[in-house]
């Protein structure tokens, strides 16, 4: 069956959760594959926020996202700093949130809570605005806020995120949040935090980048727990999602790799563990929504 372009999407591989699997022969196509799964990967902000998560849990998380070589793990404040210890000398960077789960401390208190984190070794901080003050529109005390933590976080050498949470806002309100985030310079906006139970909305995170200057960055959270919301989210200019579903993500991934087939198509040649590529070619990921076949295609050379 010909693949379909127009609902054929760019896709990724997510990291081999095997440490027993062989390094791939210099740019060959199990190279490009495992670009394409360190890049997935490193889109995921793995998430230790639920208040009733054990130390157990905590630690095997980090270790979690050690092994998988994730972004970030962002975690309860209070363990932050043992977090920071057990990612040291990795690429995987220390998290918390601030002002979470709904933003209604005092400025201050946030400010406060910021220099703390980056004390305890956080890297990145996701700051949550205060909902009220911005259903409320009273966009100048937003406004002081958002500039006196992002100069504060900055200033102290981390990155923030400012998490919107929109269920609570209506489109325009959303709109004016970027505005402001985009004067501010901000790392990164985010439309809710990963606990929130439902499906991620594609509509929000389209409006969100349309709005953002392309400096500043957008994350997804609430509902990325499988590849295909990742995939999606990342189709529309997401460079980062925050998931408690890391490890399911990955194993999906897995999966589809392993039932790749081989297809010549329309001048274009397949991928797949009975064919040898030429080496050093470009390779465009797809995969077919209809199916959920994952397709590496080159281009046939002259």
């Amino acid at each position: 069956m010909p693949v379909d372009r127009s609902i054929a999407r760019k896709a990724a591989v997510a990291v081999q959760l095997s440490i027993s699997q062989p390094k791939p022969e210099e740019g060959s196509v199990a190279d490009f594959f495992q670009f394409e799964a360190e890049a997935i990967a490193k889109m995921i902000d793995h998430t230790l926020l639920d208040p009733a998560l054990t130390t157990r849990e905590l630690e095997e998380g980090c270790a979690l996202a050690i092994h998988c070589n994730l972004a970030s793990v962002c975690i309860l404040p209070y363990y932050l700093a043992r977090c920071a210890e057990l990612l040291s000398g990795t690429t995987v960077r220390a998290s918390t949130a601030i002002g979470f789960p709904h933003g209604g401390q005092r400025t201050a208190m946030k400010v406060a809570e910021a220099r703390q984190a980056v004390k305890d070794g956080a890297h990145e901080l996701d700051v949550v605005i205060n909902i009220s003050k911005a259903r409320s529109s009273d966009w100048q005390y937003v406004n002081d806020e958002l500039f006196a933590l992002t100069q504060t976080i900055h200033g102290e050498g981390a990155k923030i995120k400012v998490i919107f949470q929109n269920s609570y806002l209506d489109e325009a309100s959303k709109i004016f949040l970027c505005q402001i985030c985009g004067s501010m310079g901000v790392d990164w906006v985010e439309n809710a935090s990963a606990d929130l139970p439902g499906e991620v909305c594609v509509p929000d995170l389209e409006l969100m980048r349309r709005n953002l200057p392309e400096r500043v960055q957008v994350k997804a959270a609430a509902g990325i727990r499988n590849l295909d919301a990742l995939l999606a989210v990342r189709a529309i200019g997401v460079s980062r999602v925050g998931s408690t579903g890391a490890e399911s993500i990955l194993k999906d991934y897995r999966k589809r790799l392993q039932r790749a087939r081989v297809t010549r198509i329309d001048g274009w040649a397949g991928y797949g563990n009975s064919v040898s590529l030429p080496m050093r070619a470009p390779f465009i990921v797809e995969e077919q929504r209809m199916t959920g076949t994952l397709m590496a295609k080159q281009r046939v050379r002259e």
